[in-house]
């Protein structure tokens, strides 16, 4: 399940996973937002909190998180992921060297410190 982080800053849009994230939580949460704040910006500084309650994406969630990064690449400005889910942390270094904005892993226990990077000016 993917919940909506109240709170951020207008131009950082954040989810929290919590259990098993599936395609229609992406479908019906994640994509509509991500559509929604890209008709009325350029660019989005996205926050993605999988912590303790997180248990893992399957094949159709996986899918949709590739292809919505894709097919909006130059939208993303800055990226924080926060997990102690090392595969997830391995997999954001393979793919950040093609995105042109910014990416950053950050532990469970940092994640203010995400919130404050990704409200940083510039």
């Amino acid at each position: 399940m993917l919940e909506r982080i109240q709170g951020l800053p207008d131009n950082v849009l954040g989810f929290e996973a919590k259990g098993e994230v599936t395609g229609a939580d992406y479908e019906s949460v994640l994509i509509p937002a991500v559509e929604k704040m890209l008709a009325q910006r350029k660019n989005i500084r996205f926050l993605y909190h999988l912590g303790n309650e997180f248990t893992g994406f399957n094949a159709k969630a996986m899918w949709d998180d590739a292809k919505v990064g894709l097919q909006h690449l130059s939208a993303w400005e800055r990226v924080a992921v926060v997990t102690d889910v090392e595969w997830i942390r391995v997999a954001m270094k393979a793919f950040g060297f093609v995105m042109p904005g910014k990416l950053r892993a950050f532990g469970n226990d940092e994640l203010v410190e995400a919130r404050r990077w990704l409200d940083i000016e510039g």
